[in-house]
C-alpha cells in the first residue's frame, strides 16, 4: 500500500523557520515526480514546489528565494525547507506524488503550519 506521510507543521513566529519531511513509500518513491502543496480554509490547493524524478525543482512565485524541496532517496523522504516565514504562508500543507509509470496520484494527510505573532 502506497503511503505519504507528512511531519514537522507547527507555530512559528514571522522570519522564522520550518522544515517539513514527507516519508514517501519505497514503492514508488523513485518513479514518481513529487510536490509540495498548500491550502487555506475557502481556497484551492495551490502548488507550492516540485521535484521531478531527475532532481530538478520549480516553486511558486510567493515562495521562491525563502523555500527549498528537496529529497532522500536513502531515506525515501521529501523535505520542504522553509525560511523567512510569512503569515500569508499559514496552510495545510500536503505532500504528493505522481507515479510516472501509470499516472496514479498520491498525497499525504496534511501537516499545519501556522505563522504567527
Amino acid at each position: 500500500q502506497v503511503q505519504l506521510v507528512e511531519s514537522g507543521g507547527g507555530l512559528v513566529q514571522p522570519g522564522e523557520s520550518l522544515r517539513l519531511s514527507c516519508k514517501v513509500s519505497r514503492l514508488i518513491f523513485d518513479i514518481s515526480n513529487m510536490s509540495w502543496y498548500r491550502q487555506t480554509p475557502g481556497k484551492q490547493r495551490e502548488l507550492v514546489a516540485s521535484i521531478t524524478r531527475g532532481g530538478g525543482s520549480r516553486y511558486a512565485v510567493s515562495v521562491r528565494g525563502r523555500f527549498t524541496i528537496s529529497k532522500d532517496s536513502a531515506t525515501s523522504t521529501m523535505n520542504l525547507q522553509m525560511r523567512n516565514l510569512e503569515p500569508g504562508d499559514t496552510a495545510v500543507y500536503y505532500c504528493n506524488a505522481v507515479n510516472l509509470l501509470n499516472a496514479e496520484n498520491y498525497w499525504g494527510q496534511g501537516t499545519a503550519v501556522t505563522v504567527s505573532s
